[in-house]
């Protein structure tokens, strides 16, 4: 069948040329039927479709900035700050761009990089090794996710979807308050309220909150998988690879930085 559509173009199945795509509308021959039904359908990537493929491949790239801006931040954490905001500017472009830019998720990847390193690098001269600890955790997380989600023993749902709405405000707000007090100098501790010594049957609170936030963090990583698993059966343009590669990135640097918190606080940190 001839087509129109530019993204059949270069498909093996449309090459046909004027001529013998003239004579097919007519009656075609036994021999045309068989020439037809032999050749192969249209790849997602060939339509320029959403797949698996394409989306590891986006995130590999983003993923990849962000470790060679992280190398540039590790030796020069005067960076971290002025990064860090222009990462959160570039998040909220991201959020809010219709059509996703992915000149602008790679500049995203590159001001985290430069943030990441820069936080990274002073906390491995205050807890040495702590770096190496996070990354591994962050990496057992994002894999015991991943494998889960893959063989369908995880599902986001609309009801534990809900659940982590609510807590992610719960925790925004507590967060928000815990930064006013360490800036207007309320607590001299440099985790705030997480550093309180009072625990709770026995366990420090730093430590129950750290444990909550990776808790949430994972089932972000689960919406983010399960985002993707839809662009790609419902057959999203390709461009929308990148804004899956922007989620899961976002969710990864949290997941990392709560766990590093997390150490941090276990190492006795305050």
């Amino acid at each position: 069948m001839a087509t129109s559509n530019p993204a059949f173009s270069n498909s093996p199945a449309f090459s046909q040329s004027a001529t013998k795509a003239i004579q097919w509308t007519q009656e075609p021959s036994a021999e045309q039927l068989d020439e037809l039904y032999a050749r192969s359908s249209a790849t997602p990537d060939q339509m320029d479709r959403m797949t698996y493929e394409n989306t590891i491949q986006k995130t590999v790239l983003a993923f990849v900035v962000l470790l060679a801006t992280a190398a540039v931040g590790w030796f020069i954490p005067a960076l971290m700050i002025p990064a860090a905001i222009v990462g959160f500017v570039l998040a909220l472009v991201n959020i809010f761009k219709k059509k996703p830019s992915p000149a602008l998720v790679l500049a995203y990847s590159a001001a985290q990089g430069l943030f990441v390193g820069g936080i990274s690098g002073i906390f491995e001269v205050e807890y040495p090794g702590i770096v190496t600890q996070a990354v591994l955790g962050t990496f057992a997380v994002v894999a015991v996710v991943l494998v889960l989600f893959a063989n369908g023993k995880i599902r986001a749902s609309k009801r534990a979807t809900k659940i982590f709405l609510v807590a992610m405000v719960g925790y925004a707000l507590f967060s928000l308050i815990n930064m006013g007090l360490i800036l207007f100098g309320v607590t001299d501790s440099a985790f705030g309220l997480r550093s309180d010594p009072s625990p709770l049957f026995g366990i420090p609170w730093g430590v129950l909150i750290g444990v909550f936030v990776i808790l949430l963090a994972s089932y972000s990583l689960v919406l983010d998988f399960d985002a993707v698993k839809t662009g790609v059966e419902r057959g999203a343009p390709a461009i929308y690879g990148w804004t899956a590669a922007f989620g899961i990135m976002v969710t990864v640097i949290w997941l990392y930085l709560e766990i590093l918190r997390l150490l941090a606080i276990l190492r006795g940190g305050e």
